[in-house]
């Protein structure tokens, strides 16, 4: 019988896999109802258990204008940015890649720092489009001084580095000149889901379930690229087109999710690196399991923050700085930058 390279049967791994999945997806409700149930301000099982279904209980309110759409978003970013992160990866065949390495996050950010110091621009409405047209500036960049057509991963992540420097040169410089614009973007360049709104939930929908619907059209022929780029010619793929549409896809879930949070390091390259280690480098299982395991983390991150913080809150992006920052050096020491 034909043996898998870790000497199961293929359909006894797929079997696992799958199963995974579903364990997964339990540890995803439960981190969903660990966010409603808990936060800064102490409400009882009870209470929250009232509050969702009352609109005259007592807890009401926080559960429902607070909780809910503060779950929802962390639940949408976690995906984008998990997802966005196994495309990196797979992209510039690099395990320790995350969205950041092209510049996406870095242009968007720049973007909403201008809006925000120039334009006077405050709220996720007017935030996203500037963060996605910086977004898609900055890939557009480092994909031509990385060299167009001829892009290699290793062009591709020494121009995203260089913008990346630049770049947040600029936001540090726009946020000290502009007193105003510092006070507004002070929260979100740390990272936070504490604005959450019901309008930014439903206005970050479109973008991450456009990212999300294109990934999966990837898989297949990221897998063949990671063969080389003659090889994924060989198997049907057409390198400069799957580069180009990953990009595309990892613009518009990092763009939106940016705007909505701000700048959330380390959970697009925690999350795949983790799951690769149970999936193998298959993005066929990689990134849904990435699509389900990135809202944990993100999650159960903001959860934290708001229990250690009590009767305040620790932003979310300080919280995966600090998981992060350890997994990074770690893995980085071991020189396990292997390709993927």
């Amino acid at each position: 019988m034909l043996q898998s390279p870790r000497g199961r049967p293929p359909g006894r791994r797929d079997a696992l896999r799958a199963a995974g999945l579903l364990g997964c997806l339990l540890a995803l409700l439960l981190v969903v109802l660990l966010s409603i149930g808990f936060g800064a301000r102490q409400l009882s099982f009870g209470e929250v258990w009232h509050g969702l279904l009352d609109s005259g209980s007592p807890g009401y309110t926080a559960v429902h204008r607070m909780r809910l759409p503060r779950t929802l978003l962390g639940l949408l970013a976690g995906a984008a940015l998990g997802v966005a992160g196994g495309l990196m990866q797979a992209l510039t065949r690099n395990p320790l890649a995350d969205p950041g390495l092209l510049g996406i996050n870095a242009g968007a950010s720049a973007a909403v720092a201008t809006a925000t110091s120039v334009l006077g621009v405050a709220s996720f409405t007017g935030y996203v489009w500037f963060a996605l047209a910086g977004a898609g500036i900055a890939s557009v960049l480092v994909y031509a001084v990385g060299g167009g057509r001829g892009a290699t991963p290793a062009r591709l992540a020494l121009a995203g580095a260089a913008l990346n420097a630049v770049l947040y040169s600029y936001v540090s410089a726009a946020m000290l000149l502009d007193t105003a614009s510092l006070e507004r973007m002070r929260f979100w360049t740390t990272g936070s889901l504490a604005g959450a709104q019901p309008s930014t939930v439903v206005a970050l929908l479109p973008f991450v379930a456009a990212g999300l619907l294109l990934a999966p059209a990837l898989a297949r022929p990221l897998n063949a690229m990671a063969l080389g780029d003659d090889s994924a010619r060989a198997l049907g793929a057409r390198p400069a087109l799957v580069q180009a549409t990953a990009i595309l896809a990892v613009t518009l879930l990092c763009g939106a999710a940016t705007a909505a949070c701000g700048p959330i390091v380390f959970v697009g390259l925690m999350v795949p690196h983790l799951v690769r280690a149970l999936t193998g480098p298959d993005l066929r299982w990689l990134l849904p399991y990435c699509a389900l395991l990135a809202p944990v983390l993100l999650l159960g991150a903001d959860v934290l923050g708001r229990v250690l913080g009590r009767p305040g809150e620790l932003q979310v992006g300080i919280v995966t700085a600090v998981l992060g920052g350890p997994f990074f050096l770690y893995f980085a020491r071991r020189g396990k930058a292997a390709q993927v």
